[in-house]
């Protein structure tokens, strides 16, 4: 099983570098990282369960409003790939289960 993920600014249309990423799974922070040139992280392995995905927005977009976006997503079966994307901009967000 693996966890990526991937951060869009919807104001550039640019991918978001340099956004510092953990991963938290009951309350321990199990992986950390800062999105690379296309604004990805990729190579994971988080495991089965409850977990949470946090971004450091506010360290990208010193003005926003959402200065840490959490994504609370549950792992059920680890022989898949969980893709978790985020779109950002300074006033809001979305997320989906990518693939």
């Amino acid at each position: 099983m693996s966890f990526s993920t991937h951060v869009l600014d919807a104001v550039t249309g640019r991918p978001a570098a340099g956004v510092r990423v953990r991963l938290e799974h009951e309350g321990e922070i199990v992986a950390e990282g800062i999105t690379d040139d296309d604004g990805r992280i990729k190579g994971w392995d988080p495991g089965e369960g409850v977990h949470r995905v946090v971004f450091d927005t506010g360290m990208y977009l010193p003005e926003t409003f959402y200065p840490e976006v959490v994504i609370t997503f549950t792992v059920t079966d680890p022989a898949q790939h969980y893709h978790v994307p985020l779109l950002l901009s300074p006033y809001a967000y979305s997320t989906y289960r990518g693939s």
